[in-house]
């Protein structure tokens, strides 16, 4: 019962891991897109073509 216990502790402790990880990148600007909208414009719309 103990090994249950250490392992949903390290579980836990991994996932806040990657919760504060996901939480850094999103506040420098990891996921920041500035290629995108420049292009959009070249590509096709396809909800348009259905019309």
């Amino acid at each position: 019962m103990s090994v249950i216990v250490i392992l949903v502790f390290f579980s836990v402790l991994v996932a806040g891991g990657f919760l504060i990880a996901f939480i850094w990148a999103v506040k420098s600007g990891q996921y920041d897109d500035r290629y995108t909208p420049s292009v959009r414009i070249l590509f096709d719309d396809e909800s348009e073509n259905e019309k």
